[in-house]
Formats: C-alpha cells, structure tokens, sequence
C-alpha cells in the first residue's frame, strides 16, 4: 500500500506492506531510526512521535492509519535546523535530563505535546505526564528539572 504523510515537514511516501507499524515505517522505510523501539506493546513511550498535535506510541499505529496525517518525530524538533537545538532539548542537555538516551526520543516528544497544548502545566500535569514514559537510568527529578528550565526558557 503507499502511504502519503508528511513528517518533519516534508511530505513523504512510500510503499507499506498494511500491518507494518507506523515505528517500523518511519525507521524502515523512512529512515528516520530516532524513534526507538522497546516494548513494542505501547508500554515504554520509546517510541512516541507527535501525529496532527497529539502524542501517539508508533508501535500501536499502522502505517496505513497514518495517510494524510503531519508527524513530528525527534529529527524535526529543532525545525530542520541541522546542529541547533530547541529550548526543550538544551534545558534537557543542561539538567542532564537522560543518561543512556533510549527513551529519549519519546520522552521529548511528549513533553513537547505537553508544552505545545499547555505551555505553562503544573507539577501534577508534568508528572502525570511523564509518567506514560519509563527511564531506567535518571529517577526521573532530572527530566523534571529540564522540564522546568524549559518552561523558564520559553516565558
């Protein structure tokens, strides 16, 4: 089946077989491999990218079901400007956010739904957000504080 989307700002199309993952589309055939897989089973985050506005976990999309959507995955947050960050990915880097980095492309994507439908959401809405995503490494008080001094970054 072709499939018709754009990602990143770019429109995009290829050929999917019907039951291929949007995740394993995206890395695949799109080879944009910044989302991660881990679970597979919605469980983890890993794999979370931004489909029109919301945050959705790849791994439970088909590709299919993504034609004539706009996505945003962890490539396009910094607009398409090679070598530059966004406030959220430098206030990450600058409370040392994650460790590892394997969840982080999914943690950013949902804090940037976060802050894009809320930009100013308290600690309960931070939390309760992150909470749908797991880190194995930092305990989480980092991600906090870089979201946080994102916050701060974008008043």
């Amino acid at each position: 089946m072709n499939v018709e989307l754009t990602v990143n700002g770019t429109a995009r199309q290829a050929e999917t077989e019907p039951r291929k993952t949007l995740a394993d589309f995206l890395r695949e055939d799109l080879g944009l491999t910044g989302t991660h897989l881990g679970c597979e089973h919605g469980v983890c985050g890993a794999c979370t990218v931004i489909v029109d506005g919301d945050p959705v976990r790849a791994c439970l999309m088909l590709a299919v079901q993504a034609q004539g959507t706009t996505i945003r995955t962890i490539e396009g947050l910094n607009g398409g400007n090679a070598g530059t960050m966004n406030p959220l990915q430098e206030a990450m880097e600058a409370s040392h956010g994650f460790q590892c980095g394997f969840c982080t492309p999914g943690f950013m994507m949902q804090i940037t739904a976060l802050l894009e439908n809320n930009p100013n959401p308290d600690e309960q809405e931070i939390r309760e957000t992150l909470g749908g995503n797991i880190c194995r490494c930092t305990g989480y008080e980092s991600i906090l504080n870089g979201v946080r001094k994102a916050m701060e970054a974008t008043r």
